[in-house]
């Protein structure tokens, strides 16, 4: 227990220790009175009741004696303002993580029109993290620097404004997208899910965030004819959303399997409408399901409650000693 104002205990204390000291040393009144001689007093002294009398007035002396110190020491301490420790248990919000999955071409107006709506929302975020995935680069990886998510966005978002015939989009475009194509392999929408994914840290416990994919693009990348493979399956895809805590919702412009992988892990899929922003909207009103969060807050107060209680008793059992005494 730490005291606020502890010169008022140093002097307090220091008042009664003078006092008991005052109390202890012989009086020098008593030395100068003279007695009085009696007959029979060793008689007198040994009988019963007058030593039971000398027992009960010691007695009660003693104990008015330790009440009155405890209660003045409950005083002194109580003036001092004792100060405590205070614990409050609040819960919060989880924070959140989101991860932009564009599969469609950055050029798009949909594509800018996606990313505009959340270099918006960047600017309101606090502790929820944001980052970016192309078909095959990692834009923007998953931060908190909103600042630098913004930038990226409106960079990103500004592809879809320059002419195609200017020098700078190519270089922009390869930035966002690689231009690379494989002999035996082609891309489906289930590779582009688990690339964005993979973008979630496996070292962070799934259960403290929530973990969000948006997905903007076609339901199937691939070609009806395409006979090259694909790396994952949608099924794999779903495992690896599960391991990850991860909610997959997706606004296509074109049906696939898509809509399998958002439905098993609970998220909303529909096809891209005339109203994004609302779309968009009401997929962010949807997180996740996550463990609320506890946050133990401690301030230091006055906490006068024991010496003042202790102050009460003792008042309480001195007023009982004494009509004990008159009786």
């Amino acid at each position: 227990m730490a005291l606020s104002w502890w010169p008022v205990a140093v002097v307090g204390f220091a008042c009664l220790a003078g006092a008991l000291v005052l109390a202890l040393l012989p009086s020098t009144r008593q030395r100068q009175r003279q007695r009085r001689p009696l007959a029979n007093t060793a008689r007198l002294t040994r009988l019963p009741e007058y030593a039971r009398i000398v027992r009960a007035r010691t007695m009660s002396m003693l104990v008015t004696i330790a009440l009155l110190v405890l209660l003045f020491a409950a005083a002194v301490l109580a003036g001092a303002r004792p100060s405590g420790l205070w614990w409050s248990v609040q819960a919060g919000e989880p924070a959140e993580d989101i991860m932009l999955c564009v599969g469609a071409p950055v050029t798009d107006p949909v594509t800018a029109e996606f990313l505009t709506y959340f270099a918006e929302q960047a600017r309101t975020y606090g502790p929820e993290r944001i980052g970016l995935t192309s078909t095959n680069r990692r834009v923007i990886p998953l931060t908190r620097d909103h600042q630098f998510a913004v930038e990226k966005l409106g960079d990103a978002a500004e592809l879809a404004t320059i002419p195609d015939d200017d020098a700078r989009l190519p270089a922009r475009m390869r930035a966002f997208t690689a231009p690379v194509t494989y002999v035996d392999y082609a891309a489906s929408a289930a590779d582009v899910l688990a690339l964005c994914l993979t973008g979630f840290p496996t070292d962070d416990p799934a259960g403290d965030r929530r973990r969000s994919l948006i997905y903007l693009g076609p339901g199937d990348l691939r070609a009806p004819d395409e006979t090259r493979p694909a790396l994952f399956t949608d099924q794999q895809v779903i495992d690896l959303a599960g391991e990850r805590g991860v909610q997959v919702n997706a606004l296509v412009s074109s049906p696939g399997s898509v809509k399998d992988i958002a439905q098993a892990t609970f998220g909303r899929y529909a096809p891209i409408g005339p109203d994004l922003a609302t779309q968009l909207d009401g997929i962010r009103a949807h997180p996740p399901d996550a463990e609320q969060t506890t946050t133990a807050v401690g301030f230091r107060g006055d906490d006068p409650t024991l010496p003042l209680a202790v102050g009460v008793v003792a008042a309480v059992l001195l007023c009982l000693a004494l009509v004990v005494l008159r009786r």
